[in-house]
């Protein structure tokens, strides 16, 4: 019996949950020749729900994770790397003949994927020029090109006036819809709605919240029955209550519930069980993560565990802001109508460390 809970990776088929709506909407936007920018918290399952909707278009799409790029000239070496994906070069080579920087392009033998790289040291400008030129080149109006972008606000890390220079690139191109990913909220609103951005108002803005519980809850009660049958639903309200609906914690706490159950069935509370298992699992990573947190940030961390107020007095306000923006930054804290911990394991870590 196979686990019917997935999480950590790009889910679709029977484990992506609900987003029904979202997926018509995103299917049915780049029907136009605007662009997307879909912003959410880290692990709320808005790459997942991007590849489907992309997916269901029937359209040629590719995809970068901006995380994953260590300089202007591997953004252009990726690019033109998931370009070929779609585009076998033999019908391109045409176009890449025209490069002013020729790339060294090679099969890789165990995947049969191209692998593309440029000199070192060569020039970023001019190799962003060429493949964002062969990819408006290679389509039309009628065969527009889906480039999706995981993680963009990591774009201003890559290169001074990088934001610049890919939108100036960017909206000389007519046959390319570009969907724009990130995670950082503040980061993301401030690229697309400051006026003073290059990217100010590129594109629809669409912000993905967690799931509706009902939903979430109606597939959780699914999956769970063919192990617990008749407590199916109560888990599944449980795995909730303690998540809070978080997609990506949901599904990792569910698959561990599923898993004690088919592997230690008289285990009486299998949620406590789940959770117990998950935070010995992680507990060595989440160490090395306290440790390197500096003593206002443990403080900071440790409060909000324990729904405690940090208007304390034990810091002025302005430190204690200073970090919470820092700690959500990096992804540790999230805000939505409060500060809380991102991750609800981390959090029982936390607590049991007291």
């Amino acid at each position: 019996m196979e686990n019917p809970f997935k999480f950590g990776t790009i889910v679709d088929a029977e484990y992506f949950t609900d987003r029904v709506r979202e997926v018509e909407y995103i299917c049915q936007f780049v029907k136009s020749a605007n662009h997307l920018i879909l912003i959410s918290p880290r692990r709320f399952g808005k790459s997942s729900l991007v590849a489907k909707a992309v997916k269901l278009t029937g359209r040629k799409h590719i995809s970068v994770n901006i995380q994953n790029v260590t300089s202007v000239q591997d953004l252009s070496a990726k690019l033109l790397r998931e370009f070929f994906k779609v585009h076998p070069l033999e019908r391109v080579r045409h176009l890449v003949s025209h490069f002013r920087i020729i790339p060294t392009i090679s099969t890789n033998p165990i995947t049969g994927l191209m692998d593309v790289s440029f000199q070192p040291g060569a020039d970023g400008t001019v190799l962003m020029e060429d493949v964002m030129a062969l990819m408006e080149n290679a389509h039309s109006e009628k065969d527009r090109l889906i480039v999706v972008m995981d993680e963009f606000q990591e774009i201003m890390d890559l290169a001074p006036k990088m934001d610049r220079q890919l939108r100036a690139l960017m909206q000389e191109q007519k046959h390319i819809n570009y969907i724009l990913l990130g995670s950082q909220e503040s980061m993301m609103t401030d690229i697309f709605e400051n006026k003073k951005s290059p990217f100010y108002h590129f594109g629809e803005l669409m912000r993905l919240g967690k799931l509706p519980r009902e939903d979430f809850y109606n597939y959780l009660e699914k999956g769970l029955s063919g192990v617990f049958h008749d407590e199916s639903g109560k888990l599944a309200d449980e795995i909730l209550d303690y998540t809070g609906c978080h997609p990506y914690y949901s599904q990792q706490l569910a698959a561990n519930v599923w898993q004690v159950g088919v592997l230690q069935p008289e285990t009486k509370d299998v949620v406590r069980a789940a959770i117990e298992k998950i935070v010995t699992s992680h507990a060595l990573d989440y160490e090395r993560l306290w440790t390197g947190f500096n003593r206002t940030n443990r403080w900071i961390l440790q409060r909000l565990a324990t729904d405690r107020p940090l208007q304390s007095g034990e810091h002025r306000t302005s430190t204690v802001y200073s970090a919470l923006k820092r700690l959500q930054k990096e992804g540790y804290v999230v805000y939505s109508d409060r500060y809380e911990l991102e991750d609800p394991f981390y959090r029982q870590w936390i607590i049991g460390g007291e």
